[in-house]
C-alpha cells in the first residue's frame, strides 16, 4: 500500500493541492447536464455514423495524424498553411480547403456549425479519416470567437426549470413576460467559446449538447487527481478513445478531436503575429522535437488572483519536474525577469511587456498568462495578447476569448508542463491540463514535443530503384535514442508500426512483423509510403519514415513539364501534361483540382493566387482511358510562389 501511494504521488498532483486552487462557484452546473442528457437523448445521425464501430488504437500524435484547415480566401492562411504543411510534413491528403471571409473573426454558433464544423466532420467521414486523425489545426483567418447565445436561447427555452431561480426582488415571469429565460444564465458562463475550444467538444457542439458549455468539467481527457485516474497519469491522445465520467478508458464515452489554431494574423483590427514572426515561432518549435531542452520552466507568483488561481499547485509540480529531470523554478513578480533560458512560462498578469523582461523564450517553450482578455485578438480589447509570447519565439500560448472570471477550470493547470515533460505534444498537453476548454484559444504548433522520445525508422527489402510491381513485402525496424520513460507512461520500445499510402492507414503491424503491400490495388505512378513506429506505453510517441515509390503495374505513363518552378504571387503557373491513352488530365494541389482537361495531354494556366506564396506541391492525374485500369498520378511538381 506504501508503494502505491509513492507512485500515486510520484505520478500525480495530489487531490488535497488540486482542491487548493480549483474555484468552486456556482459555475459547476452538472445537475442540469443530467437532466437535460436524462430528456435528450437525441443526436446527429453522422456523428454515430462516424463514431460507431471504430476500433481503439494506441495514442500518439504525428503528421499523419493531422487535418490542416485552411482558409482558401486569405492569402495570409493559404501562406501559412504552405509554410506548415511542408515544415511538418503533413500529407496532401490531409488538407482541407474552406472559404470564409477573413474579415468575420467572431461569428455564431449556427455559421460556425454550419460552414465549418460539419463540413471538416463530413470530410473526415468521407474519407474514413477518423481511424488516424487525432488533430484539426486551423491555418490562419479563421473566426477566433463563437458566440454561443443561440444555443443557450434554445436551451433556456426549452427547458427554463433547469435555470437558477430568479434573484431576490426581481418580477415572476407572469409579471415580466418580455423577459427571456436565458436572461437568468449564470454570469461565470459567458457565452463565447473560441474556435479550437469547440472544435475539441465536437460531439456536443454538432449535437447541440449542453455539456460543452454548462459543464466546466466536460473535459474528460483531462488528466485529474483522483484515484480513478491513478493508472493513467498522463496519456498520449487518440480520437478513438472513449473516456467515462472519471476519465477512465471505456468502450462507450465522450470522444475528441485535439485542435489548435497555428496563427493569428495582425492586420488594422486584429493584434496577431506578422507572417515572419508566424514563420519563425514554428521554425523554431518544429526544430525543438525530441531535443531534451535543458532550459527552465518558470512559475511566476504575485499577489493578483490571477497568479494566486494556481500558484498553490506550483510546488508540487516543480517537483514533479525536477524528478524527470526537467529545470523548474518558482519567482516572484510579473515575469521572469533576466532569465536567458525560459523553456516554459505561466503567469498571472493582465498587462507584461516581453521585451523589457530582459529573458529569452527558448524554442519549444509553452507560455500563458491567465487574464481575461488574453484570447479577444481585437485591438480594442485591452490587456496583453497570447500571441506577444508567440511573438518572442514561444511554440504554443492560449488565452480566453472573453471574460473568464478567474476560474481555474478555464485555464491550464500547472501540470500541463508536466504532461509535456513527459514527451506529449503540445495539443495533447494543453487538453490534458484544462478542465472546461470552451473558451480557450491555444495558438501555436499543435504537433511540437521537445521532450518526446521518437522512434528512428528505417525501411529493409526496398525495391531497387523504388519502382514497385506486384506483391511487396516490407520489413521495418526502428530504435529509441533514449530509454524512455518507465511504464506505464514510457517504455522505449516498438509496440507497433502503422503503414500509410497517400496519407491513408493502410495497415498496422506487429514490431517484429513484416507487411504485405500488394500494389496492383494501386494506380500507376507516384505514391507514398509512410511507417510510423508506435512506442510502448501511455504516451505512445511516433516517429516515421516517408518514402517515394513508383507503381508500375500497367504500364501506364504520365509526363509534365513545369515551365515556372518559380514565379511571383499574381503570376501564372504553366505546365504541360501528357497522359497517353487517357480521358482526361488535371492538375491538383492536395486533392482539390485546380485544372481540367478533356484528352490526354494539355497546357494549363494555373492562378499563383489561389495557391498563395511559399512552397507548393502541385500533381498531375491521367483519368482513366481505353484499355486503362484506373489513373496515373505523376511525381509531385514543387512551386515556390514569391511575395508580390
Amino acid at each position: 500500500m506504501g508503494d502505491a501511494k509513492k507512485q500515486f504521488r510520484r505520478t500525480h498532483l495530489s487531490r488535497s493541492c488540486e482542491r487548493k486552487f480549483l474555484v468552486r462557484s456556482k459555475a459547476m452546473v452538472h445537475p442540469w447536464c443530467r437532466a437535460w442528457n436524462n430528456g435528450l437523448v437525441i443526436c446527429c445521425l453522422l456523428v454515430f455514423v462516424l463514431l460507431g464501430g471504430v476500433r481503439i488504437a494506441r495514442a500518439g500524435g504525428g503528421p499523419e495524424n493531422v487535418l490542416l484547415v485552411v482558409n482558401s480566401e486569405s492569402p495570409v492562411s493559404l501562406a501559412v498553411a504552405n509554410f506548415y504543411q511542408s515544415l511538418r510534413q503533413i500529407p496532401d491528403s490531409n488538407v482541407l480547403y474552406l472559404a470564409w471571409d477573413p474579415k468575420e473573426q467572431v461569428t455564431d454558433v449556427d455559421r460556425f456549425r454550419e460552414k465549418i464544423l460539419l463540413p471538416i466532420i463530413e470530410h473526415l467521414a468521407r474519407q474514413g479519416a477518423l481511424e488516424w486523425i487525432d488533430c484539426v489545426a486551423y491555418s490562419a483567418d479563421f473566426p477566433w470567437g463563437i458566440e454561443l447565445q443561440k444555443d443557450i436561447e434554445r436551451f433556456a427555452e426549452e427547458h427554463p426549470e433547469l435555470l437558477p431561480p430568479r434573484r431576490p426582488g426581481t418580477p415572476d415571469k407572469e409579471k415580466n413576460t418580455d423577459e427571456p429565460a436565458s436572461a437568468r444564465w449564470p454570469r461565470v458562463l459567458t457565452p463565447r467559446g473560441s474556435l479550437n475550444g469547440l472544435t475539441y467538444l465536437y460531439a456536443g457542439v454538432l449535437a447541440r449538447r449542453p455539456d460543452y458549455y454548462l459543464s466546466l468539467r466536460v473535459n474528460q481527457y483531462m488528466r485529474r487527481a483522483i484515484p480513478e485516474q491513478k493508472e493513467l497519469p498522463t496519456l498520449g491522445f487518440n480520437s478513438r478513445l472513449q473516456f467515462d465520467e472519471h476519465g477512465n478508458l471505456a468502450k462507450q464515452g465522450e470522444r475528441y478531436l485535439l485542435s489548435m489554431v497555428l496563427a493569428v494574423a495582425a492586420d488594422e483590427d486584429t493584434r496577431g503575429n506578422t507572417l515572419e514572426e508566424i514563420f519563425e515561432y514554428l521554425r523554431r518549435s518544429a526544430a525543438a522535437d525530441a531535443s531534451f531542452p535543458r532550459g527552465t520552466i518558470y512559475f511566476v507568483q504575485n499577489g493578483d488572483i490571477r497568479s494566486r488561481t494556481r500558484d498553490p499547485a506550483f510546488p508540487e509540480v516543480v517537483e514533479a519536474l525536477h524528478k524527470l529531470g526537467v529545470r523548474a523554478e518558482i519567482v516572484r513578480g510579473i515575469m521572469p525577469e533576466n532569465k536567458p533560458d525560459c523553456q516554459g512560462v505561466m503567469m498571472g498578469t493582465a498587462q507584461f511587456d516581453w521585451a523589457r523582461s530582459g529573458s529569452t523564450i527558448l524554442p519549444g517553450a509553452i507560455c500563458d498568462h491567465l487574464t481575461s482578455l488574453g484570447g479577444v485578438m481585437t485591438k480594442s480589447a485591452g490587456q496583453t495578447p497570447l500571441t506577444e509570447f508567440l511573438r518572442y519565439g514561444a511554440a504554443a500560448a492560449s488565452g480566453t476569448v472573453t471574460e473568464p472570471f478567474a476560474i481555474a477550470e478555464k485555464f491550464p493547470l500547472p501540470t500541463i508542463h508536466l504532461h509535456y515533460a513527459r514527451g506529449c505534444s503540445a495539443a495533447e498537453a494543453f487538453y490534458q491540463s484544462v478542465y472546461g476548454p470552451y473558451q480557450l484559444l491555444i495558438v501555436g504548433d499543435p504537433l511540437c514535443r521537445p521532450w518526446a522520445n521518437i522512434p528512428v525508422v528505417k525501411l529493409k527489402d526496398l525495391p531497387e530503384g523504388k519502382t514497385v510491381r506486384g506483391v511487396v513485402t516490407l520489413r521495418p525496424e526502428a530504435h529509441f535514442p533514449r530509454p524512455g520513460l518507465p511504464p506505464p507512461i514510457g517504455g522505449g520500445q516498438v509496440d507497433h508500426f502503422e503503414w500509410f499510402v497517400d496519407g491513408r492507414l493502410v495497415g498496422r503491424s506487429g514490431p517484429n512483423e513484416p507487411f504485405v503491400i500488394d500494389t496492383t490495388k494501386w494506380d500507376d505512378g507516384y505514391h507514398e509510403l509512410r511507417v510510423v513506429a508506435v512506442e510502448t506505453g501511455l504516451i505512445a510517441s511516433r516517429g516515421g519514415l516517408v518514402v517515394e515509390l513508383t507503381s508500375d503495374n500497367f504500364g501506364d505513363q504520365i509526363s509534365v513539364n513545369l515551365q515556372t518552378p518559380q514565379v511571383r504571387l499574381g503570376q501564372p503557373v504553366r505546365v504541360h501534361v501528357e497522359s497517353p491513352g487517357a480521358l482526361a488530365v488535371v492538375v491538383r494541389q492536395n486533392g482539390r483540382v485546380l485544372a481540367r482537361s478533356v484528352g490526354e495531354k494539355a497546357d494549363f494556366e494555373i492562378d499563383s493566387r489561389k495557391l498563395g506564396v511559399g512552397p507548393v506541391r502541385l500533381q498531375a492525374i491521367g483519368l482513366g482511358g481505353p484499355g486503362r485500369p484506373g489513373n496515373t498520378i505523376s511525381r509531385p511538381m514543387d512551386v515556390i510562389i514569391e511575395r508580390e
